[in-house]
């Protein structure tokens, strides 16, 4: 069984962004299994958070921000493209994987071990893995999901591939990516290829303050969400609170990353951003009790979110656009 890279679920480290003291614990699927593995890759994945500056509230949901392939390819020469799969997917995995790809891949965290407690046997939902070995013959895989690294065999392999074939035929296939891995080009430095990304990203800034936005729809989503269960203010907050939350604390780290390699006057915004995730994460807390005991809830921390979020952009705009 070929391993693209030699890791063991026992031993294996997580980068800090998924270590103790984060405010958010997970940021969405694809960003923490890419995190994961470009740091195995022996690369520092937090030069590639630029992208989280450049989020915006999306009418109904906050962005869904994802590493952008370029600066995976610009920095750590990670050329990602879609695969069609047109044979059975276990096939495709291991092809691609024997090649030296690993795969990105939409799998049901109801088959995934590492979901136990959550997901697995529980519910249906869709998580994106990378996988780093397999071998279809004895029934094995190893993978990176959400904070860290994975193996499964047996039945598990059996359920997640459907290679018994029970359900495959009302199955729709997955969205499944292939990453081609090449040699960096050495022409510039790592924080030289992140600062040109940081500049793209400000030319992408929202027009307009994405908790304005978000502020008018919010206070129609509060008294929807008044009628509907828990589950509905889970997924409602995983598209809002959450997703900005996480996005924010990433910005924090990134800005953070920079300073220590001697980027000045970035305090302030990353300050900012330090706050706004906080806030979220308080915010949803207490969005959730409201809800819960049919009272009020005070929107002002989406004001103050706002004013930081300005306070942060003003500043980066001001030192690097």
């Amino acid at each position: 069984m070929h391993s693209i890279i030699d890791l063991s679920p026992g031993d294996y480290t997580p980068h800090y962004i998924h270590g103790e003291g984060r405010c958010w614990a997970e940021t969405n699927c694809y960003m923490d299994v890419l995190i994961e593995l470009i740091h195995s890759l022996g690369f520092d994945p937090v030069a590639a958070l630029p992208v989280t500056l450049s989020v915006d509230f999306e009418v109904d949901q906050w962005t869904f921000f994802k590493f952008e392939h370029a600066d995976l390819l610009e920095m750590y020469g990670m050329e990602i493209h879609e695969l069609n799969p047109w044979l059975s997917l276990a096939h495709h995995v291991e092809e691609q994987v024997n090649a030296n790809r690993p795969v990105l891949v939409e799998m049901d965290s109801y088959f995934l071990p590492d979901t136990a407690g959550s997901a697995y046997k529980e519910a249906h939902v869709k998580s994106t893995i990378a996988v780093n070995n397999i071998d279809t013959q004895s029934g094995h895989m190893g993978y990176f999901h959400g904070q860290g690294y994975y193996e499964l065999d047996g039945q598990d392999f059996s359920d997640i591939f459907q290679v018994d074939g029970l359900v495959h035929d009302r199955m729709l296939p997955p969205y499944i990516e292939i990453v081609k891995l090449h040699e960096v080009d050495d022409g510039s430095t790592l924080l030289d290829r992140s600062v040109a990304a940081l500049r793209r990203q400000l030319r992408q800034m929202p027009r307009t303050n994405p908790f304005s936005t978000f502020a008018d729809r919010f206070e129609k989503d509060v008294e929807w969400l008044r009628s509907e269960n828990i589950e509905k203010f889970h997924v409602y907050s995983f598209a809002t609170l959450r997703q900005y939350g996480a996005c924010f604390e990433l910005a924090e780290t990134y800005l953070t990353w920079l300073r220590k390699h001697g980027i000045p006057n970035l305090d302030e915004s990353i300050a900012a951003y330090n706050q706004i995730s906080a806030t979220a994460k308080v915010f949803q807390f207490k969005l959730a009790r409201a809800l819960a005991r049919g009272k009020p809830l005070d929107h002002g921390p989406i004001v103050d979110m706002s004013g930081l979020w300005q306070k942060a952009v003003d500043q980066l705009t001001h030192d690097f656009a």
